[in-house]
């Protein structure tokens, strides 16, 4: 018999990592790649196999403390032949969990949805669909499954709906085919890389690999390597629902990671009043979410010292027949943006009205270069343009205010939102770099901009950034409004129809096209005289264009 000593495999590039569970106890006898301990980073999960079957004499850790690459974890007593024979595997086995470790820490790129399997039953074949791009690494929820197995779909057919804090998007099947299996569920948050479902697709179909592949699965939390010397893919665990977590834990001990502690220990929380709803009732971080959402949701309006008082229920159903209609999780979360601006930015007004009948007339006149383009300019390309000169030269509107209270944050860049209106609710897609860009240039990212949001397929990158927001009501009507500053933007414009005035010259009274602006401002930061040389530049580049080439 011989006493081998263990050491943490190569973690894929942690430094160090936490023990957070030792799975065996002192004695236990101990098989080829049984767990030895669970480690945790701040990205992920593992756990330790052992590289050697024999009995586990001592563990030369303890739970909580901190390990890297190659520190002794544990001495195991084995057999010597069994010793030598068991090395090689073991190496391979900790070679492949480290390089799924390694795979694991890296954020999601772009993945391509891959094959399956591709069993060659009367050439046809079975296609794993992914999440695409979304351009964040942030979990959404699913809101609409789109089809049912059996359905026959094509190649930029929505599988399903996903849905942010800012907008709803579609994922499109990346292949042709008929849905044998859906992965996914309605309540699910998905990220860019999940599981959709499953095609079967022809093995023609210029998608369809047909040579069998390895199964692609998305990264996962928690590597646990099996017996083998390379380590099989697994499929990947469901994504879990989440339930009430208010209910307290009764065992007196708490399972929860370092991770979760410490989020825990920043928002005040007791985890032993919290449930936990991972394996082995493990608390993760959205049960301490959960909880939080849970405790805030039970204290009365009134307590929160906000001195608002609530507004009484009413039973419409006594005058009349009624329908309840729940609202998107956009327009929930615009009226919490819209009521937490409202409160908390001391909102002012400046209104102002510009001549741009001369600009029309140029506008139109462009309409032959745009058609052989296939870009149609609209107005409110060239009030981006304005927007982001007069930005330029009154930097105070490319602010915003510190967490802190006591520090501006001033902007080196030029991006601006504009408020899109579409089913789902309003979003604001942001103009990038407004500041370098031409008329033609910006119209066609409006173009591309709107129709994305009109068609739910937004990004969230598509509506972060923005420095300053336009909001048009264009054709629909109206002489002015006082838009609510889309904070920590300190301005945002709203312009409404433009209508024929007679304007006296000096001379005469002519009629030209007036344009009524409304430029709302944060009295944090913007002052009256700040705002009233914004509007007087803005007025003056769009009454004569030619002042933006300069």
């Amino acid at each position: 018999m011989a006493v081998e000593i263990v050491t943490v495999p190569d973690l894929g590039g942690a430094e160090t990592v936490d023990v957070i569970e030792l799975s065996i106890a002192q004695g236990d006898a101990v098989a080829l790649e049984d767990s030895l301990l669970v480690l945790e980073s701040d990205k992920a999960t593992m756990d330790v196999p052992s590289p050697f079957a024999g009995t586990l004499v001592k563990f030369l850790v303890a739970d909580g403390d901190t390990v890297k690459v190659g520190d002794p974890i544990a001495e195991i007593e084995v057999a010597g032949q069994q010793a030598e024979a068991s090395a090689e595997p073991a190496k391979a086995a900790a070679d492949t969990a480290a390089a799924v470790i390694e795979e694991q820490a890296e954020p999601v790129k772009q993945p391509e949805a891959a094959t399956v399997s591709a069993e060659q039953a009367g050439g046809l074949a079975e296609q794993l669909i992914l999440v695409p791009d979304i351009g964040s690494e942030d979990q959404i929820d699913v809101i609409e499954i789109s089809v049912a197995i059996g359905d026959q779909v094509e190649e930029g057919d929505t599988l399903l709906v996903l849905e942010s804090d800012k907008a709803t998007m579609d994922v499109p099947s990346s292949h042709s085919g008929t849905v044998i299996k859906i992965i996914a569920a309605e309540g699910d948050k998905l990220t860019t890389g999940s599981e959709v479902a499953v095609l079967q697709v022809s093995q023609t179909s210029p998608n369809a690999e047909t040579a069998p592949v390895a199964e692609v699965q998305a990264p996962q939390a928690v590597v646990e390597p099996t017996a083998q010397p390379a380590i099989a893919p697994q499929a990947p665990a469901p994504v879990q629902t989440l339930v009430d977590s208010a209910a307290p834990n009764e065992s007196g001990e708490v399972y929860a990671g370092p991770a979760v502690r410490m989020l825990a220990r920043e928002l005040g929380v007791d985890l032993s009043q919290v449930s936990g709803t991972g394996p082995r009732g493990r608390v993760q971080k959205d049960d301490v979410n959960l909880y939080v959402k849970s405790a805030l949701r039970a204290v009365p309006a009134a307590a929160t010292g906000s001195g608002i008082p609530l507004v009484p229920a009413v039973d419409f159903s006594q005058y009349g027949e009624i329908e309840s209609i729940p609202m998107s999780k956009i327009q929930k979360l615009t009226a919490a943006n819209m009521q937490r601006n409202w409160l908390n930015v001391p909102h002012v007004t400046h209104f102002d009205d510009a001549d741009i009948t001369d600009l029309e007339d140029f506008r139109k006149s462009l309409a032959d270069e745009g058609a052989k383009r296939g870009i149609k300019v609209t107005p409110v390309a060239f009030l981006i343009k304005a927007l982001a000169a007069a930005m330029q030269s009154n930097p105070i509107f490319n602010r915003s205010l510190a967490a802190d209270g006591e520090h501006f944050i001033q902007k080196h860049y030029c991006n601006i939102g504009m408020a899109v209106d579409t089913p789902r609710g309003l979003v604001v897609p942001v103009i990038k770099d407004a500041d370098e860009k031409g008329i033609w240039d910006i119209s066609a990212d409006i173009a591309t901009l709107a129709a994305s949001a009109r068609d739910g397929k937004l990004k969230p990158a598509d509506m972060q950034g923005g420095c300053f927001t336009l909001s048009s009501l264009g054709a629909i009507g109206g002489k002015g409004f006082t838009p609510i500053v889309n904070s920590p933007e300190v301005g945002i414009l709203g312009v409404s129809k433009s209508q024929m005035q007679p304007l006296w010259n000096g001379q005469e009274f002519v009629p030209r096209l007036m344009l009524p602006l409304c430029l709302s401002y944060d009295h944090r930061v913007v002052n009256g005289g700040d705002a009233g040389r914004f509007m007087t530049q803005l007025v003056k580049s769009l009454s004569d264009i030619r002042h933006l080439a300069l």
